[in-house]
């Protein structure tokens, strides 16, 4: 893997962890697209419908005095300029952990001039955290 890339996430998930969507905003690629699936409902969208998001993510976290609880779940490379992160982000509000998350499967490209994009992602919004984290750890072989 690109010795690149694991600082990259890093940065990448320090940026979320303070909700800062100007820097978000420079991490992701123009040409993103994504589908998140909420219940039974499915949704398509790009990179101006994610900034609008992830900016209503982050004003939420703010106003409630919330911290997000980011875990890192695997990395897999796809091929010599992409990898694949997925990612568990839950919401702790006054010490406690809400009982859903959204479980990210994230498409991160390295660009020409070396940078590294997030291009494409896929959600599943609301994923009960305790089943999500455990199962996660029980089947890790």
């Amino acid at each position: 893997m690109d010795s690149t890339f694991h600082p990259f996430l890093n940065k990448y998930l320090a940026i979320w962890g303070k909700s800062s969507l100007q820097e978000l905003k420079e991490l992701i690629s123009e040409d993103y697209r994504a589908r998140e699936i909420s219940g039974k409902e499915i949704i398509d969208f790009g990179f101006n419908e994610s900034i609008e998001g992830w900016e209503q993510g982050f004003r939420f976290v703010v106003e409630n005095g919330a911290e997000w609880e980011l875990n890192k779940l695997s990395i897999i490379q796809l091929n010599k300029r992409e990898v694949l992160a997925i990612i568990f982000a839950a919401l702790v509000i006054n010490g406690e952990r809400l009982d859903n998350g959204n479980l990210f499967f994230q498409t991160f490209r390295r660009e020409i001039n070396n940078d590294w994009k997030l291009v494409r992602s896929y959600i599943e919004a609301g994923a009960l955290t305790d089943f999500v984290l455990n199962e996660w750890e029980e089947n890790i072989f």
